[in-house]
């Protein structure tokens, strides 16, 4: 099988984020099956998303999947996954201030997948712009991840801190994938 990425750095890149998802994606589904259905079933359906964008990741990288369906199919599972995740289910933080910080930057990511994704002549972007969509997703992710520091730890931990952390890896390796397209225009 021939790849897209010919440089080692680039498919370090690829593959390391694909084995990480995937990784984790496990990990939530076995949390699913541990915690229960009835208790566990949004993070279910956040990994659906999730291993949609793995799976759409891996066509791309192994050339079954062309630039322009893999830009719009993996724009609009990322956004629902902001959207459900974020917005519209937003976990319960234990400072008002940090859930107002978190739903503004996750709202500014909305955006800005739309913003960069949904346009026709989306490989003019420079890598700035790529890379401030990955900043952003790393800067929600960062701040779930002290706020559940600050709360006592439980059972459910581990789990939150992985599930928090899949989509960073996902929106890295998407902006890893256009960040070779922009070069190649």
């Amino acid at each position: 099988m021939q790849t897209r990425f010919k440089k080692g750095a680039k498919v370090f890149d690829i593959v390391i984020t694909a084995v990480t998802g995937m990784f984790s994606v496990g990990m939530m589904l076995y949390g699913v099956f541990h915690f229960g259905l009835a208790e566990a079933w949004p993070e279910l359906v956040l990994n659906l998303f999730y291993m949609a964008c793995l799976a759409m990741i891996w066509m791309y990288f192994f050339n079954r999947l062309d630039s322009l369906r893999f830009n719009y199919w993996c724009s609009i599972t990322v956004g629902i996954t902001v959207l459900l995740r974020d917005i519209l289910f937003a976990p319960p933080l234990s400072c008002y201030a940090l859930h107002l910080v978190c739903l503004i930057l996750s709202v500014l990511l909305l955006c800005t997948l739309t913003y960069f994704y949904a346009r026709k002549n989306w490989k003019s972007y420079t890598k700035r712009n790529l890379w401030a969509i990955c900043i952003i997703d790393i800067l929600i992710a960062t701040l779930y991840n002290w706020d559940i520091y600050m709360e006592p730890i439980n059972e459910y931990t581990n789990y939150f801190l992985t599930e928090i952390w899949i989509r960073p890896t996902i929106t890295y390796g998407l902006v890893a994938c256009f960040v070779t397209e922009v070069e190649k225009k």
